[in-house]
Order: C-alpha cells, then structure tokens, then sequence
C-alpha cells in the first residue's frame, strides 16, 4: 500500500495577509503612496537615530578633552 502525496502549501504571513487586504480595498495609487509614506517614516526615525547617536560621540569627545 502506498502513502497519500503529500501537499505543502505555504501559509502566508501576515505582511502577506496584509498585503492581499491592501491590494482589495486601495487602488494602486493609493497603495503607493502609502508605501512611500512609510519608507519615509522608517528613513525619518534611522536619521534620528543617527543624529543621537552623532550628538552622543561628539559630547563624549568633549568630555574626554575637558578631562
């Protein structure tokens, strides 16, 4: 007796649930707006973070040459 073939499908993830309910309620203008809105975000808070971490090693070196 042999075994049944087995079936693998790949369960989607939720960015890809996600993805699917976008592409059904906005048009492909609106999904590429609001794609390049948050890329805009996540741009906006690394540059943040590079400014902290900038003003963090700049104050360190003054600290050390006042020392």
């Amino acid at each position: 007796m042999q075994a049944a073939p087995v079936r693998a499908t790949a369960i989607p993830s939720v960015t890809d649930a996600l993805r699917a309910v976008e592409s059904l309620l906005m048009s492909g203008g609106q999904r590429t707006a609001r794609r390049n809105a948050w890329t805009s975000v996540l741009e906006d808070r690394r540059r943040a973070k590079d400014r902290v971490e900038a003003l963090r090693v700049f104050e360190d070196g003054v600290a050390t040459r006042t020392s």
